[in-house]
């Protein structure tokens, strides 16, 4: 008897032990959760400016590695970054958190072998049955998570299909699986239900898959950038360089909001340095259509331009758009940002002309 309750002793220090792990690793989760992921998918993970986690259809319809390489690997031009600073082991616990939201039931390891289809006739089917909404090319839906540019009712953005991300983290049987059954909480519905067949189904996944042999689309292109800053040195005193970007602010058709040390609120009123300004102005228009766009364009819009005078020099300098937009991951930027760099060129060779 006595070895029988050692035994028991034993497992039950062993099964407390594991069970302090997987609280351990929960806690270490929500801790990289918080840090990592909650500030575009929710601190509840019911989404925001990236599309909502806690869905169940949807933690039930992923595995773990999808997760993971999702992580690691991102969604290029579609906002969703690559974190290749975490560890193996502190992504496997941001999945264990996520895996312990109520209500999940997470599936089993999917099987990553090919589905056999006729890519050539899934294009026609994928054209008449998925490109409504994931675009012509698989390039996803527009917009960026809960913002203007969609309807407040979508509760996600149709992902985009034809990416690197996507297509390194979803198995053959992952897509089928969603067409077969759809997801339940998006517009998402059951393929076979709609009528077609499970040949139907395998070619249209034969499609998708090849995507990984085309050409990456527009809608997975990060913009290339140099320095995070663009900056020129006015051969003008410091007064009027600053006049100076005034005019050419005039002359991009942008109205001059104010001037403002660059200090200002940071130290005591009177005490400002005024060889450092920051001079803001506004295309109102191109700024509505950038919020529209992504509302996180706030954090470079208005326009600024800060002189500053750094003891014989006088430098003109404004935050460059292009990095940005690589930094921000948003394809649907590139167009605007690429624009927005044009402008602050423009202004600041003015400037120094």
């Amino acid at each position: 008897m006595t070895g029988w309750l050692r035994i028991l002793s034993l497992l039950t220090l062993a099964l407390s032990a594991v069970l302090a792990h997987a609280d351990d690793r929960r806690h270490e989760g929500a801790r990289l959760y918080a840090h990592n992921c909650s500030a575009c998918h929710g601190s509840d993970g019911h989404g925001g400016v990236g599309v909502p986690l806690a869905l169940p259809a949807f933690l039930s319809s992923v595995d773990d590695e999808y997760l993971r390489v999702t992580i690691r690997h991102g969604r290029p031009g579609r906002v969703m970054p690559a974190f290749s600073q975490l560890s193996d082991t502190e992504v496997r616990s941001i999945v264990a958190y996520l895996r312990s939201w109520p209500g999940q039931t997470p599936p089993r390891a999917q099987a990553r072998t090919p589905i056999a289809g006729d890519a050539a006739r899934g294009k026609l089917l994928f054209a008449q049955n998925c490109a409504a909404c994931h675009g012509a090319q698989g390039e996803g839906g527009h917009g960026t998570g809960v913002t203007m540019s969609r309807p407040r009712n979508a509760p996600i953005l149709a992902p985009a299909l034809n990416n690197p991300g996507f297509l390194a983290a979803a198995s053959d049987t992952l897509i089928k699986t969603t067409l077969v059954r759809g997801r339940e909480g998006t517009p998402m519905r059951s393929f076979l239900k709609q009528g077609l067949k499970d040949k139907d189904i395998n070619d249209i996944v034969a499609y998708v898959r090849s995507f990984e042999h085309s050409p990456r689309p527009e809608s997975a292109r990060v913009l290339d950038s140099e320095t995070p800053s663009l900056v020129r040195e006015s051969p003008y005193p410091f007064d009027e360089t600053v006049d100076k970007v005034k005019t050419a602010v005039a002359a991009a058709n942008m109205r001059l909001i104010r001037i403002q040390t660059l200090d200002q609120g940071f130290v005591p009123d009177g005490q400002e340095n005024h060889d450092q300004v920051i001079v803001y102005s506004c295309d109102f228009g191109f700024l509505n259509e950038a919020l529209k766009v992504d509302p996180r364009v706030g954090l470079f819009l208005p326009c600024r331009v800060t002189v500053v005078k750094q003891g014989a020099k006088v430098l003109v300098m404004s935050v460059n758009p292009k990095r940005l937009s690589r930094i921000f991951n948003n394809s649907e930027l590139n167009r605007l940002c690429e624009k927005m760099q044009q402008v602050y060129e423009n202004i600041l060779d003015e400037s120094v002309m």
